[in-house]
């Protein structure tokens, strides 16, 4: 049999069949099992350890309904499926491909047996000869190869039919493929939207700087009251640490700069101009931070 999942590729279409609809592991065999054909099923002691270790990732969680653990995918594993779209077409691809070599292994197996069959057959008739009369031997003979040429039709039929669901299995692979990518590109954009809003309301120097990246533009602020934004990264409850506090919102900010650069993509001139907007924020930073008399 041909590999179906090269290393870490099982894991990322488990969050697949999770992202279609909350799954049991049962299930999720089955739902494999059934991708393939019924000629490919993990067993249990892959499919549930996997799962467990998605979900002290934090990309699946569970719930128990009827004493079983019914999983669910996350935000994260949205995320992480919609960054992995690319690998997600080709596995729905490779999934197609082995599919195919599964039924051409099946045909040639069939191929194999009738052939192996005829031997027999004809050997069966050359003794069987030996000992009969020729023409009791010669209708026996008959009689195996027409039951002979009988099975080889009907296992030709069967790898016929094979390599028929094989081929729709393809087409639904490549279906599933284009509607994975649309999904991508469309959470792409949702999130896109949602970290430029939130860059346009940040104003001072969070809105300067995120102008520049996104392409669009942010005023100055008139003093250095102006730079905080009410709304922004009011999820980060102070800890009573100042240096702390300052340095998470550090890490906030480069985080959703860095986010909105690798989803828009960025220029030469872009790195320029941004380089330029962070000299100035850190001067007026050093400012607010420098002891007033």
């Amino acid at each position: 049999m041909p590999p179906v999942f090269a290393h870490g590729r099982l894991r990322l279409y488990l969050l697949k069949l999770l992202d279609e609809a909350p799954r049991h592991g049962y299930e999720v065999i089955r739902l494999l099992e059934e991708r393939f054909q019924g000629l490919y099923a993990p067993s249990a002691g892959t499919v549930y350890p996997r799962l467990s270790k998605l979900e002290a990732e934090g990309l699946v969680t569970h719930a128990t309904e009827g004493g079983r653990k019914v999983y669910s995918i996350t935000e994260a594993g949205r995320a992480e499926l919609a960054d992995r779209s690319g690998e997600l077409a080709d596995l729905e691809l490779e999934i197609r491909d082995s599919v195919t070599e599964l039924a051409a292994e099946i045909r040639s197996d069939v191929r194999g047996a009738a052939g192996d069959l005829r031997r027999e057959m004809r050997a069966a008739a050359t003794a069987s000869a030996a000992q009969v009369g020729e023409e009791d031997s010669w209708k026996a003979a008959k009689e195996e190869l027409r039951k002979a040429r009988q099975e080889w039709k009907e296992q030709a039929r069967r790898a016929k039919d094979e390599s028929r669901r094989a081929r729709e299995e393809a087409q639904a692979a490549r279906r599933q493929a284009k509607e994975a990518q649309d999904r991508a590109r469309e959470e792409v954009q949702r999130i896109a939207g949602q970290l430029q809003e939130q860059f346009a309301r940040s104003g001072g120097v969070l809105g300067s700087l995120a102008g520049a990246w996104l392409g669009g533009t942010a005023a100055a602020p008139a003093d250095a009251a102006a730079d905080a934004a009410p709304g922004w990264a009011a999820d980060l409850a102070p800890t009573g640490d100042p240096a702390r506090d300052l340095d998470r919102l550090l890490d906030r900010f480069r985080d959703e700069v860095r986010d909105a650069a690798r989803d828009r993509g960025v220029s030469a001139a872009q790195v320029a101009e941004a380089r330029d907007h962070l000299a100035a924020a850190g001067a007026r930073l050093a400012a607010t931070f420098t002891p007033r008399p």
